[in-house]
């Protein structure tokens, strides 16, 4: 289908967002009606807010119809390129690698699943082996572009084994970029419509930059990843009828963290990613200082726990977080957009 609409760049883009929902919306009611015949739910943490056991058995893993959407728009629509089966397979194990979790959960009915040690084995080998295909195979140059102030060469430390190279410095970097968006994502998955309206705004601005660098293929999976995010919000906005799980949130956040590679923008990503940061790095700071003086600083992390424990209501939390991820991706897309105008100046 792709080369009828290959004069249409941006008409195929389009189409992938709108293609996205339909798959997405069109599977999820007959999904939801499975899981709840199988009684097959979300096991709420008993620490979390009191306002949240009501949340206890709702139906979960809603991000493997997400996956399935993904996958389908870009095999109808998307061209065959190394570059697109790079980014759809990793953000897949990614996903795979939730759904284990997932089912973990499930299995054992408790809101812990896979081992934390054995989750970051698995999004590390991930984000490995997507870094070192990027470097060899896909034409990815080992830098991070810092706008307007220095492009960091990462290349410097490489060890050659034939025509295969092992950029030390960048491989340490990507990792610590994947493995920290797919955390970042995760933790931001905790109230109804909360990741996956941020997670949309962001991949809309994704596919913009792709889009930008002639990056088509990357736009394309970036709009079908956002198109899946609004056909989820229509079941996952408050009351939620299902969430994603960490089958959804891990396979975002790692396809977060590949567009930005292959698009160039890893340090930019982080500013236009600023809330998934701003949850992740709660968190640390929590655990950091509770540690030290055994006091928090937080109500409750991650962030979004904090303002509820401060009197916000869900709704109130969530929406007003949508806007302060907009206003962050746009920065972020300025930052780019203005970088690039003066490079061809």
């Amino acid at each position: 289908m792709f080369n009828i609409f290959s004069q249409y760049p941006t008409f195929v883009v389009f189409l992938a967002v709108v293609l996205s929902i339909v798959i997405t919306m069109v599977l999820m009611p007959a999904f939801i009606r499975a899981l709840r015949s199988y009684h097959i739910g979300q096991q709420v943490r008993a620490d979390g807010p009191e306002s949240h056991l009501v949340k206890q058995g709702t139906p979960t893993m809603g991000g493997l119809i997400m996956l399935i959407a993904v996958v389908a728009t870009v095999l109808l629509i998307g061209s065959p390129s190394p570059e697109t089966f790079a980014l759809v397979i990793a953000t897949v194990l990614a996903g795979a690698l939730g759904l284990a979790d997932d089912g973990e959960k499930v299995v054992k009915e408790r809101s812990l699943g896979l081992t934390p040690k054995a989750k970051l084995i698995g999004q590390f080998l991930i984000a490995t082996v997507f870094c070192l295909v990027a470097v060899n195979f896909l034409g990815i140059e080992p830098t991070v572009d810092i706008p307007f102030i220095v492009n960091l060469d990462f290349g410097i430390l490489t060890t050659q084994i034939g025509d295969f190279s092992i950029p030390w410095l960048y491989l340490i970097f990507v990792n610590i970029l994947l493995v920290g968006m797919c955390n970042a994502v995760n933790l931001t998955d905790g109230l109804d419509g909360l990741a996956a309206g941020t997670v949309m705004i962001v991949m809309i601005v994704m596919a913009a930059i792709a889009y930008r660098t002639d990056a088509l293929d990357s736009a394309i999976v970036a709009g079908a990843l956002a198109g899946a995010c609004i056909g989820f919000l229509w079941f996952n906005s408050y009351p939620a009828d299902i969430f994603m799980g960490d089958t959804g949130s891990l396979a975002l956040g790692m396809a977060l963290g590949c567009l930005a590679v292959f698009t160039k923008t890893e340090f930019v990503s982080v500013i236009i990613g600023g809330l998934f940061v701003a949850e992740a790095l709660s968190v640390m700071i929590q655990v950091f200082y509770y540690k030290k003086t055994h006091k928090r600083i937080f109500l409750m992390a991650p962030l979004h726990h904090h303002f509820e424990k401060k009197g916000w209501s869900e709704t109130k939390v969530v929406v007003r977080f949508w806007i302060v991820s907009g206003v962050l991706a746009a920065i972020g897309f300025s930052i780019y957009f203005a970088e690039s105008l003066v490079a061809v100046a």
